[in-house]
């Protein structure tokens, strides 16, 4: 691989193209970010454990005193699942993770737990039971192209009750600066979080100011010269944006929270937002 194929794989894409990698389904890396979110002391894969704590309370908080049926999407290794099953809730929880499933489902087994694990892409749900309370946690709907957010707001929509909740949360426009800042940087490593043989990391960052959407983009080349390319847009919202696109995609009753985190760092605290809405009738 010659300078000139480097250049070209560090420019700006355009908006919304994906990388040629999936990393959570990738059997190496999924180990890797099973270990980083099972750590209670990291707020990667997942949050530390004083934020998920405090966002389970809001939870449980918002189920009232009733056992309501919830369904977790995204639901990693099922740490928020499995706090809502001790507390008495029927718990369903998708994730197109194969490891993360799996290490859920052992986990439910060894704390005789019953939740229903189910491994698939949360965008092809198609449910026709019905669920009082659907979660989307850390951050999951910013990372949706409009498109997208727009056929999950469907499937949410027809998987609800009548007078269904829908609880997430997202990244706000505070303190864009801090968040983040454009970059381009290398690195070679011996082995690591991509692969566990040598490998050069191209690392990009980009802000799509129009679009209110950061770039993280990872471009990994082993020593045979292939090539992986791992793209995270990340969206970042107004409240009157999030508002609109619930009120036109069949939402009302629309709340928001921004004192659910801990006040830890810029991914904490009262920059991000968290959001409760009914399904209308």
């Amino acid at each position: 691989m010659n300078l000139q194929e480097l250049e070209i794989y560090s420019k700006k894409p355009p908006l919304y193209e994906k990388g040629n990698s999936i990393m959570w389904i990738d059997a190496y890396i999924s180990k890797q970010l099973l270990e980083i979110h099972v750590n209670p002391e990291l707020d990667l894969a997942s949050r530390r454990k004083q934020s998920i704590d405090n966002t389970v309370e809001f939870i449980l908080r918002s189920c009232g005193t009733s056992k309501r049926k919830i369904l977790d999407l995204g639901c990693g290794p099922g740490l928020y699942a499995e706090r809502l099953a001790e507390a008495g809730h029927q718990v369903t929880g998708v994730d197109f993770s194969e490891t993360s499933v799996a290490y859920a489902s052992n986990q439910a087994r060894k704390k005789k737990l019953d939740i229903d694990y189910l491994c698939q892409d949360y965008l092809t749900l198609d449910y026709k039971d019905k669920f009082d309370i659907v979660l989307l946690i850390y951050t999951d709907f910013g990372v949706l192209n409009p498109s997208e957010r727009e056929k999950l707001l469907a499937i949410i929509h027809k998987a609800l009750t009548s007078d269904g909740m829908f609880i997430f949360d997202v990244i706000n426009a505070k303190n864009l600066e801090q968040k983040f800042q454009e970059h381009n940087t290398w690195t070679i490593e011996p082995g690591g979080f991509w692969k566990d043989s040598p490998y050069l990391v191209l690392m990009n960052g980009f802000h799509f100011t129009d679009e209110k959407v950061f770039l993280q983009q990872h471009i990994i080349i082993d020593e045979t010269e292939k090539i992986k390319t791992y793209r995270f847009w990340t969206h970042y919202f107004e409240n009157a944006d999030i508002i609109k696109t619930l009120t036109d995609n069949g939402f009302t009753d629309i709340e928001s929270f921004d004192n659910i985190l801990p006040e830890t760092d810029i991914w904490n605290g009262d920059n991000i937002t968290f959001y409760k809405t009914v399904k209308c009738k």
